[in-house]
């Protein structure tokens, strides 16, 4: 497949998984942790002539389920291990085929929680011969709400196995969390909260009437293949599709409205570049594995600021290079001080080119004279 060296986090998770040990690892997305967990999994799978389902990863998201889904074929393609992916969002007829395939027996399932526990509760998935629960992004299914699911869906497991939880950020209820379900773990943490090197970030200081025709004239240059946008809302992901589609630019919405088919049909297209533009929310931000985006636009600066970082993060992925702009008004200079000291430095303004008019003057200033030093963290001995 291309991979001649492991990634850091790779380096130090795959000899604690192959050992059998419970581990809590910190790792953003593009860094490589599906090949963490998947690849000494499927080793374990192939030392084993039992046939019963050796491992369980919960996502927070279908797009998440399928694209591991995806990974386990292609890392397992030679060696017969078989996977189903299992999400809600479809009809009776996609139900009917997880509940075959789940039946049936499979060496590993990938699962949504919601989608699981109606499978469990409906008896058709037997999990007393399972060695390996991993939860993929643990801190976005908990940001979902996803805790009681889980917990629920641990009941239903064996007590002695190993489970392996991956996490982007590690708030106190993760660590809680980690605490109640792991068995003296080991961790490993990477550095959080930093943007690839690849990435060139700018911002845009801009009232809410120039953002469209930035977007537009950034778009029309055709500087970039493949862009991502983010919006705040549902709606204002339908509304920037209308306002894009007007000007004839290629776009899709891509929101929870859509039924599972178009949202499938849509992640394709723009997987296989027959798609220029996507637009979404931060369901998108961890739940898209695209190579090759060259642009990710933020046309509303993120709430909070960690999801910056997973939104800039879908480009520059593997060692590439991308372009990541944030567009602020004045309501989004704190935010825009909460991810400079995030990340630890400023994002270097860009000047509004000419034609969209002056630029204007915030009354609170986001000046990068402002310290951008992590705060410590003081913890009472």
């Amino acid at each position: 497949m291309g991979y001649k060296e492991p990634t850091p986090i790779q380096q130090q998770t795959i000899p604690l998984i192959l050992e059998g040990k419970d581990l809590i690892a910190c790792a953003q997305t593009g860094t490589g942790k599906t090949a963490s967990y998947l690849l000494p999994v499927l080793n374990s799978i192939s030392k084993t002539d039992k046939k019963f389902t050796h491992t369980l990863i919960l996502a927070p998201t279908r797009e998440l389920a399928q694209q591991i889904d995806q990974q386990v074929e292609g890392l397992g393609y030679f060696t017969g291990i078989s996977s189903v992916a299992v999400y809600g969002g479809g009809d009776g007829i996609v139900y009917g085929q997880q509940q075959r395939a789940l039946k049936d027996g499979v060496d590993i399932i990938i699962a949504t929680p919601g989608r699981l526990i109606a499978h469990l509760n409906a008896g058709t998935f037997k999990a007393e011969h399972l060695k390996c629960l991993i939860l993929d992004e643990a801190d976005r299914m908990m940001d979902m709400g996803f805790l009681d699911d889980i917990m629920r869906i641990i009941s239903f497991l064996p007590p002695h196995r190993q489970t392996v939880m991956f996490s982007a950020t590690m708030p106190p209820k993760i660590r809680k969390l980690a605490t109640s379900i792991l068995n003296n773990p080991e961790q490993v943490t990477m550095a959080v909260s930093t943007p690839a090197a690849g990435i060139d970030q700018q911002i845009y200081k801009v009232t809410d009437s120039q953002k469209i025709p930035l977007i537009t004239l950034l778009l029309q240059k055709n500087e970039y293949s493949s862009v991502l946008i983010f919006a705040s809302t549902k709606d204002k992901v339908k509304a920037l599709y209308k306002s894009l589609k007007a000007i004839k630019i290629q776009a899709k919405a891509f929101h929870s409205d859509l039924d599972q088919s178009e949202r499938e049909e849509i992640m394709l297209l723009f997987r296989n570049r027959k798609l220029r533009v996507l637009i979404g929310t931060d369901v998108l931000s961890r739940g898209i594995d695209v190579e090759g985006i060259s642009l990710v636009l933020n046309f509303d600066a993120p709430i909070d600021a960690e999801d910056y970082i997973h939104r800039v993060g879908r480009t520059a992925r593997a060692e590439t290079t991308g372009t990541a702009i944030t567009f602020v008004n004045e309501k989004d200079q704190r935010k825009l001080l909460n991810i400079e000291a995030l990340i630890g430095r400023p994002i270097p303004h860009t000047p509004l080119p000419p034609e969209i008019g002056e630029e204007p003057v915030f009354k609170a200033s986001t000046s990068s004279s402002a310290p951008f030093k992590r705060k410590k963290k003081f913890v009472k001995r």
